[in-house]
Protein backbone atom coordinates (compact mmCIF):
# COMPACT_ATOMS: atom_id res chain seq x y z
CA UNK A 1 0.00 0.00 0.00
CA UNK A 2 1.17 3.47 -1.05
CA UNK A 3 3.10 4.97 2.54
CA UNK A 4 0.46 7.53 4.14
CA UNK A 5 1.83 11.00 4.88
CA UNK A 6 4.28 11.45 2.41
CA UNK A 7 5.08 14.69 1.01
CA UNK A 8 5.78 15.08 -2.48
CA UNK A 9 8.45 17.42 -3.36
CA UNK A 10 7.93 20.65 -4.65
CA UNK A 11 9.88 19.72 -8.06
CA UNK A 12 7.46 17.33 -9.08
CA UNK A 13 4.01 19.12 -8.83
CA UNK A 14 3.81 19.34 -12.45
CA UNK A 15 3.84 15.96 -13.23
CA UNK A 16 3.32 13.67 -10.58
CA UNK A 17 -0.67 12.44 -9.67
CA UNK A 18 -3.07 14.42 -8.38
CA UNK A 19 -2.97 14.19 -4.37
CA UNK A 20 -5.67 12.24 -2.37
CA UNK A 21 -6.80 15.39 -0.28
CA UNK A 22 -7.30 17.50 -3.66
CA UNK A 23 -8.96 14.36 -5.52
CA UNK A 24 -12.75 15.79 -4.38
CA UNK A 25 -11.76 19.41 -5.38
CA UNK A 26 -10.26 18.12 -8.92
CA UNK A 27 -13.28 16.11 -9.12
CA UNK A 28 -15.66 18.89 -8.80
CA UNK A 29 -14.35 21.08 -11.74
CA UNK A 30 -13.75 18.00 -13.79
CA UNK A 31 -17.64 16.65 -13.60
CA UNK A 32 -18.62 20.34 -14.87
CA UNK A 33 -16.30 20.10 -18.05
CA UNK A 34 -19.08 19.93 -20.96
CA UNK A 35 -16.90 17.76 -22.89
CA UNK A 36 -15.92 15.49 -20.20
CA UNK A 37 -19.80 15.24 -20.10
CA UNK A 38 -19.60 13.99 -23.33
CA UNK A 39 -17.21 11.37 -22.56
CA UNK A 40 -19.44 10.00 -20.07
CA UNK A 41 -22.20 9.28 -22.61
CA UNK A 42 -19.78 7.92 -25.23
CA UNK A 43 -18.14 4.99 -22.76
CA UNK A 44 -20.93 5.07 -20.47
CA UNK A 45 -24.12 4.78 -23.36
CA UNK A 46 -26.63 2.93 -20.69
CA UNK A 47 -26.16 5.60 -17.23
CA UNK A 48 -27.01 8.77 -16.90
CA UNK A 49 -24.66 11.20 -16.73
CA UNK A 50 -25.81 12.61 -13.52
CA UNK A 51 -25.99 9.52 -12.19
CA UNK A 52 -22.12 9.01 -13.00
CA UNK A 53 -21.14 12.62 -11.61
CA UNK A 54 -23.15 11.40 -8.67
CA UNK A 55 -20.73 8.63 -8.36
CA UNK A 56 -17.93 10.59 -9.10
CA UNK A 57 -18.87 13.14 -6.91
CA UNK A 58 -18.40 10.41 -4.00
CA UNK A 59 -15.02 9.32 -4.71
CA UNK A 60 -12.39 10.71 -2.47
CA UNK A 61 -9.29 9.14 -3.56
CA UNK A 62 -7.75 7.83 -6.31
CA UNK A 63 -7.91 4.29 -5.38
CA UNK A 64 -11.60 4.74 -5.00
CA UNK A 65 -11.90 5.95 -8.57
CA UNK A 66 -9.56 3.29 -9.84
CA UNK A 67 -11.72 0.47 -7.85
CA UNK A 68 -15.15 1.66 -7.97
CA UNK A 69 -14.95 3.29 -11.49
CA UNK A 70 -11.85 2.39 -14.03
CA UNK A 71 -12.33 -1.25 -12.71
CA UNK A 72 -15.59 -1.77 -13.40
CA UNK A 73 -14.74 -0.18 -16.77
CA UNK A 74 -11.97 -2.07 -18.00
CA UNK A 75 -14.39 -4.92 -17.54
CA UNK A 76 -17.01 -3.82 -19.23
CA UNK A 77 -14.69 -3.14 -22.13
CA UNK A 78 -13.14 -6.37 -22.16
CA UNK A 79 -16.63 -8.05 -22.28
CA UNK A 80 -17.47 -6.54 -25.27
CA UNK A 81 -14.34 -6.26 -27.19
CA UNK A 82 -12.24 -9.02 -26.30
CA UNK A 83 -12.56 -12.95 -25.66
CA UNK A 84 -11.46 -12.70 -22.27
CA UNK A 85 -7.98 -11.58 -20.54
CA UNK A 86 -5.64 -14.30 -18.92
CA UNK A 87 -2.29 -13.87 -16.88
CA UNK A 88 0.92 -16.34 -15.96
CA UNK A 89 3.30 -15.41 -13.96
CA UNK A 90 1.63 -13.31 -11.14
CA UNK A 91 3.46 -15.32 -8.06
CA UNK A 92 6.38 -13.91 -9.25
CA UNK A 93 5.12 -10.45 -8.08
CA UNK A 94 5.36 -9.98 -4.31
CA UNK A 95 2.47 -7.75 -2.65
CA UNK A 96 4.86 -5.96 -0.74
CA UNK A 97 7.64 -5.13 -3.30
CA UNK A 98 7.38 -1.97 -5.43
CA UNK A 99 8.78 -2.09 -9.12
CA UNK A 100 9.07 -0.79 -12.00
CA UNK A 101 7.22 -2.61 -14.52
CA UNK A 102 8.57 -2.46 -18.20
CA UNK A 103 6.27 -3.89 -20.48
CA UNK A 104 6.12 -3.79 -24.52
CA UNK A 105 3.74 -1.45 -25.92
CA UNK A 106 0.20 -2.05 -28.21
CA UNK A 107 -2.36 0.53 -27.13
CA UNK A 108 -1.91 3.65 -25.80
CA UNK A 109 -4.49 3.47 -23.24
CA UNK A 110 -5.34 -0.17 -21.90
CA UNK A 111 -1.72 -1.41 -21.84
CA UNK A 112 -1.48 0.57 -18.39
CA UNK A 113 -5.28 0.57 -17.19
CA UNK A 114 -5.77 -3.74 -17.73
CA UNK A 115 -2.44 -4.08 -15.75
CA UNK A 116 -4.02 -1.94 -13.02
CA UNK A 117 -7.27 -4.16 -13.29
CA UNK A 118 -5.44 -7.39 -13.27
CA UNK A 119 -3.29 -6.11 -10.19
CA UNK A 120 -6.49 -5.65 -8.19
CA UNK A 121 -8.13 -8.55 -9.41
CA UNK A 122 -4.79 -10.41 -8.05
CA UNK A 123 -5.06 -8.39 -4.60
CA UNK A 124 -1.92 -6.18 -5.72
CA UNK A 125 -1.98 -2.59 -5.51
CA UNK A 126 -2.42 -0.62 -8.77
CA UNK A 127 0.36 1.20 -10.17
CA UNK A 128 1.42 4.99 -11.26
CA UNK A 129 1.26 5.34 -15.14
CA UNK A 130 3.60 7.24 -17.44
CA UNK A 131 1.77 9.19 -19.94
CA UNK A 132 3.25 11.58 -22.48
CA UNK A 133 1.67 14.70 -22.76
CA UNK A 134 1.38 14.48 -26.58
CA UNK A 135 -1.95 13.11 -25.54
CA UNK A 136 -3.00 15.68 -23.47
CA UNK A 137 -4.59 18.02 -25.48
CA UNK A 138 -7.13 19.17 -22.68
CA UNK A 139 -6.42 20.16 -19.61
CA UNK A 140 -9.54 18.09 -18.12
CA UNK A 141 -7.91 15.11 -19.51
CA UNK A 142 -4.73 15.83 -17.83
CA UNK A 143 -6.56 16.77 -14.75
CA UNK A 144 -8.57 12.98 -15.61
CA UNK A 145 -5.17 11.05 -15.83
CA UNK A 146 -3.82 12.72 -13.23
CA UNK A 147 -6.99 11.00 -11.10
CA UNK A 148 -5.93 7.90 -12.58
CA UNK A 149 -2.29 7.72 -10.84
CA UNK A 150 -0.58 8.91 -13.89
CA UNK A 151 2.07 11.24 -13.96
CA UNK A 152 2.99 13.26 -16.63
CA UNK A 153 6.38 12.57 -19.38
CA UNK A 154 7.05 15.61 -21.07
CA UNK A 155 8.07 15.56 -24.91
CA UNK A 156 8.39 17.41 -27.75
CA UNK A 157 11.10 19.87 -25.91
CA UNK A 158 13.98 21.97 -26.70
CA UNK A 159 17.46 20.41 -25.75
CA UNK A 160 18.09 21.52 -22.53
CA UNK A 161 14.77 21.49 -21.69
CA UNK A 162 14.43 17.59 -22.70
CA UNK A 163 17.37 17.01 -20.31
CA UNK A 164 15.77 18.82 -17.57
CA UNK A 165 12.75 16.88 -18.16
CA UNK A 166 14.29 13.58 -18.09
CA UNK A 167 16.21 14.19 -14.83
CA UNK A 168 12.81 15.11 -13.18
CA UNK A 169 11.04 12.44 -14.67
CA UNK A 170 14.10 10.07 -13.23
CA UNK A 171 13.70 11.09 -9.99
CA UNK A 172 10.43 11.42 -9.46
CA UNK A 173 10.18 7.57 -10.56
CA UNK A 174 12.72 6.87 -7.54
CA UNK A 175 11.08 8.95 -5.43
CA UNK A 176 7.63 7.07 -6.21
CA UNK A 177 9.24 3.08 -5.50
CA UNK A 178 11.38 4.36 -2.80
CA UNK A 179 9.69 7.01 -0.86
CA UNK A 180 6.17 7.09 -1.79
CA UNK A 181 5.76 2.82 -1.97
CA UNK A 182 3.63 2.81 -5.21
CA UNK A 183 4.69 0.66 -8.21
CA UNK A 184 5.25 2.05 -11.60
CA UNK A 185 4.63 1.35 -15.34
CA UNK A 186 6.71 2.08 -18.22
CA UNK A 187 6.35 1.35 -21.48
CA UNK A 188 9.91 -0.12 -23.18
CA UNK A 189 10.17 3.02 -25.98
CA UNK A 190 8.10 6.29 -26.92
CA UNK A 191 4.94 5.13 -28.43
CA UNK A 192 3.77 2.23 -29.33
CA UNK A 193 5.80 -0.42 -31.66
CA UNK A 194 4.17 -0.19 -34.60
CA UNK A 195 5.37 -3.39 -36.42
CA UNK A 196 5.47 -5.46 -33.23
CA UNK A 197 9.19 -5.93 -33.49
CA UNK A 198 9.69 -5.05 -29.55
CA UNK A 199 12.58 -3.31 -28.15
CA UNK A 200 13.77 -1.63 -24.93
CA UNK A 201 15.39 1.97 -26.32
CA UNK A 202 18.67 2.68 -24.34
CA UNK A 203 17.58 6.34 -24.11
CA UNK A 204 15.14 5.32 -21.33
CA UNK A 205 16.92 3.03 -19.38
CA UNK A 206 19.70 5.62 -19.63
CA UNK A 207 17.02 8.32 -18.10
CA UNK A 208 16.37 6.19 -15.33
CA UNK A 209 19.91 6.30 -14.06
CA UNK A 210 19.82 10.18 -13.63
CA UNK A 211 17.02 9.66 -10.70
CA UNK A 212 20.16 8.46 -8.34
CA UNK A 213 23.57 9.59 -9.42
CA UNK A 214 25.26 8.73 -6.53
CA UNK A 215 25.50 4.87 -7.37
CA UNK A 216 26.41 3.02 -10.14
CA UNK A 217 24.09 2.56 -13.29
CA UNK A 218 23.19 -0.24 -12.21
CA UNK A 219 22.83 0.41 -9.08
CA UNK A 220 20.99 2.72 -10.02
CA UNK A 221 18.42 0.55 -11.64
CA UNK A 222 18.15 -2.38 -9.05
CA UNK A 223 16.65 0.43 -6.71
CA UNK A 224 13.98 0.16 -8.98
CA UNK A 225 13.07 -3.61 -9.10
CA UNK A 226 12.17 -3.54 -12.89
CA UNK A 227 9.93 -6.70 -13.54
CA UNK A 228 9.32 -6.67 -17.33
CA UNK A 229 5.56 -7.75 -18.15
CA UNK A 230 4.75 -9.20 -21.77
CA UNK A 231 1.54 -8.19 -23.05
CA UNK A 232 0.35 -10.23 -25.90
CA UNK A 233 -3.18 -9.72 -28.55
CA UNK A 234 -4.35 -12.02 -30.23
CA UNK A 235 -6.12 -9.23 -32.65
CA UNK A 236 -5.01 -5.43 -32.73
CA UNK A 237 -7.54 -2.98 -33.72
CA UNK A 238 -5.40 -0.43 -34.93
CA UNK A 239 -3.73 -2.92 -37.28
CA UNK A 240 -4.84 -1.22 -39.84
CA UNK A 241 -4.04 2.20 -38.54
CA UNK A 242 -0.92 1.48 -37.96
CA UNK A 243 0.12 -0.18 -41.84
CA UNK A 244 -1.45 2.91 -43.27
CA UNK A 245 1.17 5.02 -41.20
CA UNK A 246 3.68 2.91 -42.86
CA UNK A 247 1.89 3.64 -45.76
CA UNK A 248 2.40 7.03 -45.84
CA UNK A 249 5.81 7.00 -44.27
CA UNK A 250 6.82 5.14 -47.40
CA UNK A 251 5.38 7.77 -49.45
CA UNK A 252 6.93 10.90 -47.16
CA UNK A 253 9.73 10.23 -44.63
CA UNK A 254 8.25 13.23 -42.71
CA UNK A 255 4.89 12.48 -42.52
CA UNK A 256 3.57 13.04 -38.71
CA UNK A 257 0.36 12.03 -37.33
CA UNK A 258 -2.15 14.72 -36.30
CA UNK A 259 -3.56 14.84 -32.45
CA UNK A 260 -6.63 13.55 -34.18
CA UNK A 261 -4.73 10.50 -35.27
CA UNK A 262 -3.95 10.08 -32.00
CA UNK A 263 -7.62 9.98 -30.61
CA UNK A 264 -8.62 7.72 -33.43
CA UNK A 265 -6.12 5.34 -32.42
CA UNK A 266 -6.54 5.73 -28.56
CA UNK A 267 -11.08 5.22 -29.38
CA UNK A 268 -9.85 2.11 -32.31
CA UNK A 269 -7.41 0.63 -29.49
CA UNK A 270 -10.00 0.53 -26.66
CA UNK A 271 -13.44 -0.18 -28.55
CA UNK A 272 -12.07 -2.38 -31.46
CA UNK A 273 -11.86 -6.33 -31.04
CA UNK A 274 -8.88 -7.49 -29.70
CA UNK A 275 -9.40 -11.51 -29.12
CA UNK A 276 -7.74 -13.19 -26.62
CA UNK A 277 -5.60 -10.88 -24.24
CA UNK A 278 -2.70 -12.07 -22.29
CA UNK A 279 -0.01 -10.73 -19.25
CA UNK A 280 2.98 -12.45 -18.38
CA UNK A 281 4.53 -11.16 -15.25
CA UNK A 282 8.25 -12.16 -14.79
CA UNK A 283 10.37 -11.75 -12.24
CA UNK A 284 12.65 -8.63 -10.72
CA UNK A 285 15.79 -8.49 -12.82
CA UNK A 286 18.01 -7.73 -10.48
CA UNK A 287 19.81 -10.96 -10.37
CA UNK A 288 20.61 -10.91 -13.81
CA UNK A 289 22.01 -7.38 -13.62
CA UNK A 290 24.40 -8.20 -11.02
CA UNK A 291 25.94 -10.32 -13.39
CA UNK A 292 27.00 -7.27 -15.66
CA UNK A 293 30.95 -6.51 -15.37
CA UNK A 294 30.97 -3.61 -12.84
CA UNK A 295 33.73 -1.91 -15.09
CA UNK A 296 31.42 -2.37 -18.53
CA UNK A 297 31.67 0.58 -20.98
CA UNK A 298 28.14 2.84 -20.56
CA UNK A 299 26.60 2.16 -23.56
CA UNK A 300 27.30 -1.39 -23.53
CA UNK A 301 25.83 -1.51 -20.14
CA UNK A 302 23.05 -0.01 -21.22
CA UNK A 303 22.64 -2.43 -24.02
CA UNK A 304 23.62 -5.42 -21.91
CA UNK A 305 20.18 -4.34 -19.98
CA UNK A 306 18.06 -3.50 -22.94
CA UNK A 307 19.02 -7.54 -24.03
CA UNK A 308 18.18 -8.70 -21.02
CA UNK A 309 14.51 -7.16 -20.78
CA UNK A 310 13.70 -7.87 -24.31
CA UNK A 311 14.74 -10.94 -23.85
CA UNK A 312 12.57 -11.98 -20.75
CA UNK A 313 9.52 -9.94 -23.02
CA UNK A 314 10.60 -11.76 -26.03
CA UNK A 315 10.36 -15.50 -24.35
CA UNK A 316 6.76 -14.77 -22.33
CA UNK A 317 5.12 -13.61 -25.16
CA UNK A 318 1.62 -15.81 -25.45
CA UNK A 319 1.68 -16.72 -28.97
CA UNK A 320 -1.80 -17.25 -30.84
CA UNK A 321 -2.86 -19.06 -34.29
CA UNK A 322 -2.85 -15.88 -35.71
CA UNK A 323 1.25 -15.28 -34.91
CA UNK A 324 1.61 -18.62 -36.23
CA UNK A 325 -0.40 -18.17 -39.28
CA UNK A 326 1.09 -14.63 -40.28
CA UNK A 327 4.72 -15.72 -39.89
CA UNK A 328 3.62 -19.00 -42.18
CA UNK A 329 2.05 -16.44 -44.77
CA UNK A 330 4.59 -14.18 -44.78
CA UNK A 331 7.56 -16.70 -45.18
CA UNK A 332 5.44 -18.99 -47.82
CA UNK A 333 6.14 -21.99 -45.74
CA UNK A 334 3.91 -24.34 -43.70
CA UNK A 335 6.55 -24.27 -40.41
CA UNK A 336 3.71 -23.87 -37.56
CA UNK A 337 0.79 -25.67 -40.01
CA UNK A 338 0.22 -27.82 -37.40
CA UNK A 339 -0.64 -24.82 -34.68
CA UNK A 340 -4.00 -23.93 -36.84
CA UNK A 341 -6.69 -25.62 -40.03
CA UNK A 342 -6.89 -24.47 -42.97
CA UNK A 343 -10.16 -22.93 -42.15
CA UNK A 344 -8.41 -21.01 -39.54
CA UNK A 345 -5.64 -19.86 -42.19
CA UNK A 346 -8.46 -18.35 -44.37
CA UNK A 347 -10.47 -16.74 -41.75
CA UNK A 348 -7.69 -14.77 -40.62
CA UNK A 349 -6.60 -13.92 -44.29
CA UNK A 350 -10.08 -12.43 -44.37
CA UNK A 351 -10.30 -10.43 -41.14
CA UNK A 352 -6.67 -8.68 -42.73
CA UNK A 353 -8.26 -7.84 -45.83
CA UNK A 354 -11.36 -6.98 -43.81
CA UNK A 355 -9.37 -4.23 -41.88
CA UNK A 356 -7.76 -3.17 -44.63
CA UNK A 357 -11.03 -2.07 -46.08
CA UNK A 358 -11.06 0.60 -43.56
CA UNK A 359 -7.97 2.15 -44.65
CA UNK A 360 -8.94 5.67 -45.67
CA UNK A 361 -6.05 7.18 -47.99
CA UNK A 362 -6.65 8.90 -51.67
CA UNK A 363 -7.42 5.94 -54.11
CA UNK A 364 -4.26 6.56 -56.08
CA UNK A 365 -1.45 6.38 -52.91
CA UNK A 366 -3.44 3.01 -51.79
CA UNK A 367 -0.97 0.24 -51.80
CA UNK A 368 -2.96 -3.34 -50.34
CA UNK A 369 -0.07 -5.68 -51.15
CA UNK A 370 2.79 -3.06 -48.97
CA UNK A 371 -0.29 -2.64 -46.33
CA UNK A 372 -0.82 -6.36 -45.98
CA UNK A 373 2.91 -7.48 -45.80
CA UNK A 374 3.08 -5.14 -43.10
CA UNK A 375 0.06 -6.75 -40.92
CA UNK A 376 1.72 -9.59 -41.33
CA UNK A 377 4.98 -8.70 -39.89
CA UNK A 378 3.26 -7.07 -37.54
CA UNK A 379 1.63 -10.45 -36.49
CA UNK A 380 4.77 -13.03 -37.28
CA UNK A 381 7.02 -10.52 -35.38
CA UNK A 382 6.39 -11.78 -31.83
CA UNK A 383 6.94 -15.41 -32.64
CA UNK A 384 9.97 -14.42 -34.36
CA UNK A 385 11.23 -12.75 -31.76
CA UNK A 386 10.36 -15.34 -29.45
CA UNK A 387 12.18 -18.49 -31.33
CA UNK A 388 14.93 -15.79 -31.03
CA UNK A 389 14.78 -15.90 -27.62
CA UNK A 390 14.42 -19.36 -27.09
CA UNK A 391 17.17 -20.58 -29.15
Amino acid sequence: MEKENVIVPAEFADICPISDKDFHNEMMMLVEKPMFQQVIKFIMPDRKVADVIQLLLSLNSKNEFQQKVMAPLVGEVLARTSDGISVSGIENIDKDTRYLHITNHRDIVLDSAQLSYLLDKYGHDTVEIAIGNNLLIFEWITKLVRMNKSFIVKRNLGRLQTLAAAVQLSRYIHFAIKEKGTSVWLAQREGRCKDSNDRTQESLLKMLTYGNREVSMIESLKELNIAPIALSYEYDPNDYLKATEFLLKSKDPNFKKTQNDDLVSMQTGIMGYKGKVHYSFVPCINDKLDSIPADLDKLLLLRRVCAIIDHEIHSNYKIFKTNYIAHDILFDNQDFADKYTAEEREAFIEYLNGQLAKVQVPHNELDRNFMFKCMLQMYSNPLTNQLEALK
